[in-house]
């Protein structure tokens, strides 16, 4: 599961990464940038004008070695330019938002987790789930 929130209008995005390796992790930020992409054109903006001024998603990682393999910090670079890596320190868990969201699951389901088909289930519109349930403050 990987999620985001965007400042300016505290939009919420999340998906489901299909498996925790190199590939899975590049596709998945592919997908991303299709779905911002897709936005940006949607509100009037040129679709050949996005790499040059469309906005940029800064992704904030831990350091899972998937993240971090050099082949796909590569493809990154050449081909999601509007997508920027940026890993938190080593054994930081305090600044990984996700943890506190895995820590009241592991509470919840205790030792016998749902299936990750369930849980992928729980993202009714599929892949991308939109929300708008926050709030300024």
């Amino acid at each position: 599961m990987m999620g985001g929130l965007r400042y300016h209008d505290r939009k919420s995005l999340s998906f489901f990464v299909d498996k925790g390796d190199g590939e899975s992790f590049f596709e998945s930020l592919e997908k991303l940038n299709k779905f911002i992409k897709a936005e940006w054109t949607r509100q009037g903006n040129k679709d050949e004008l996005y790499e040059r001024i469309g906005p940029r998603v800064l992704v904030i990682l831990d350091n899972a070695s998937y993240h971090k393999r050099q082949d796909t910090m590569e493809k990154v670079e050449q081909l999601l330019p509007n997508i920027q890596l940026c890993f938190l320190p080593a054994y930081s868990p305090d600044f990984n938002l996700i943890e506190l969201v895995w820590h009241s699951c592991k509470a919840r389901w205790g030792e016998y987790p749902p299936s990750r088909l369930y849980v992928k289930s729980l993202l009714p519109i599929g892949y991308l789930k939109e929300s708008t349930n926050f709030k300024k403050s």
